[in-house]
């Protein structure tokens, strides 16, 4: 009987309370609710095998949004000091503990987990999914993508599941934004590494980023009543908290209003033409 799989078993004997399944070795009950009508000693029926909420091994004929070896989004059902507890379509909540979380997770929260076997022996969650993600996908460079971030790393930058299963990073140097684990996001995937790992890029292509980041520099001198207090000399982070833009990404956009006429530059500010 393999926990945390869903399997064949044979009914052995009925009860007033539902029936057993297995062998002459082993059973697990299946609760009288969950019984297919007309089911007989004999008969094979699919189950999943999980611990109910007395840690005792139960059967369902329910399924399940995830299994052993396998990746699922799943929504956070409830927390409490020790974790949450996420929807997985069963009727006891799938437990996912504080230490195997990748970033707290709140209430409605949405997070890519696998399964795992605890010490206690009872399925539990992790969002520590890095290893199970595949790298044999079948994106190409420029490709346009969407996938749902597991996990951040100041050093690395932002990964990313494509469509939950390809293995992905947004490199620190690409990261703008407002980027958090549990978001689904697009990219656009700028390398395909040797070893099949995607880079991404939540930005496109120079020429039509340009035209983006110009119009929103526009808007925003607009919004100042045409004059922004720096110019593209400023320092890098200054910029980056203004317009969360690289400085160079910034000089590119800067001079793309210059070049159309639309504003003027001196020693300490830009200014609307």
């Amino acid at each position: 009987m393999r926990l945390g799989k869903r399997q064949v078993l044979t009914v052995v004997k009925k009860v007033d309370f539902g029936v057993y399944l297995g062998n002459d070795e082993e059973r697990v009950l299946l609760p009288r609710k969950q019984v297919p009508a007309g089911v007989e000693p004999g008969d094979p029926v699919e189950v999943f095998l999980y611990k109910d909420s007395d840690d005792r091994l139960i059967a369902t004929t329910n399924e399940p949004k995830v299994e052993l070896g396998e990746l699922a989004v799943l929504e956070v059902a409830d927390t409490n000091k020790f974790g949450a507890f996420l929807n997985w379509g069963l009727e006891k909540d799938l437990f996912l503990p504080f230490k195997q979380q990748t970033s707290k997770v709140m209430l409605g929260d949405k997070c890519l987990v696998t399964l795992y076997i605890d010490k206690s022996e009872r399925l539990c969650a992790t969002m520590k999914v890095y290893d199970l993600l595949r790298t044999d996908s079948p994106y190409q460079k420029d490709d346009t993508v969407e996938g749902i971030i597991y996990d951040t790393s100041e050093e690395f930058g932002v990964f990313v599941a494509v469509d939950n299963q390809f293995s992905a990073l947004i490199p620190k140097k690409e990261v703008y934004g407002k980027l958090r684990v549990g978001q689904t996001v697009k990219a656009r995937v700028t390398a395909v590494k040797a070893d099949g790992k995607l880079d991404l890029s939540v930005r496109d292509k120079i020429p039509m980023q340009m035209d983006k980041d110009a119009e929103m520099i526009w808007k925003r001198l607009q919004d100042l009543d045409g004059e922004l207090p720096f110019n593209d000399k400023a320092d890098p982070e200054l910029i980056k908290e203004e317009f969360n833009l690289s400085k160079n990404a910034f000089k590119r956009a800067v001079g793309r209003l210059l070049k159309e006429g639309k504003i003027v530059i001196d020693d300490k500010s830009i200014k609307v033409k």
